[in-house]
């Protein structure tokens, strides 16, 4: 009888977590559509396709000023088949098209991964992020010795922000005016959990010792 006891209590209280888990904890979903630019319009060679201001091949983006090339073969991309060079004929961005909803107070993270295009000499490519029309990040990928066509040595970058309400938009641009530019694939953004929410976990943990305590 003793050891049946036993048995029930390490199942509830591993339900309980569960379910703590699931009351304190966000879900991480990736609030940005198509992130790693898998899905849309692709009708040019199986190397890349040059896209220029306005165009919308990509699903859920929009290319800004200037042009890119999306990318399928020339180069390994980090998630997927697909990655982008923001620099096509030159200096080029783009933009999560019909942007992501936050919540006021909410902290947020955007991840994605950058390279570079390693073609054209070397050198450094630039990248800059923007969130509502404002560049809040600055980033900068060293080309040379460091990635090849076939190796881009992809870097993860991350950039906090913390919600303002309604809807935000979300960019990325080029700083290099040539036709080898920053790489970019991978785009993430998430509702990262607050650490009120783990001390709501904590409670509920001791809350949960006690109860066990009192059995015995």
């Amino acid at each position: 009888m003793a050891e049946n006891k036993t048995v029930k209590m390490k199942t509830l209280k591993s339900c309980v977590v569960a379910a703590l888990l699931a009351a304190v904890l966000p879900a991480h979903a990736n609030l940005i559509t198509n992130g790693s630019f898998e899905n849309g319009n692709y009708n040019a060679d199986p190397n890349f396709m040059t896209l220029g201001a306005g165009a919308t091949n990509i699903d859920g983006w929009t290319v800004g000023s200037g042009s890119i090339d999306w990318i399928l073969t020339y180069w390994q991309a980090s998630n997927g088949r697909f990655s982008l060079d923001l620099s096509g004929n030159g200096m080029g961005s783009i933009a999560a098209s019909t942007g992501f909803n936050t919540v006021a107070g909410q902290t947020y993270e955007v991840l994605f991964d950058l390279s570079g295009n390693p073609d054209g000499g070397g050198g450094m490519r630039y990248l800059t992020l923007g969130l509502n029309n404002n560049t809040v990040g600055n980033y900068s990928f060293n080309t040379t010795g460091n990635n090849t066509r076939s190796n881009m040595n992809w870097q993860t970058y991350s950039y906090i922000f913390t919600g303002s309400g309604g809807l935000t938009t979300l960019t990325f641009g080029s700083g290099n005016n040539s036709a080898y530019g920053p790489a970019l694939d991978n785009v993430r953004v998430t509702a990262v959990p607050e650490p009120a929410t783990f001390g709501l976990l904590a409670l509920g943990l001791a809350g949960l010792g006690a109860l066990r305590r009192r059995r015995k």
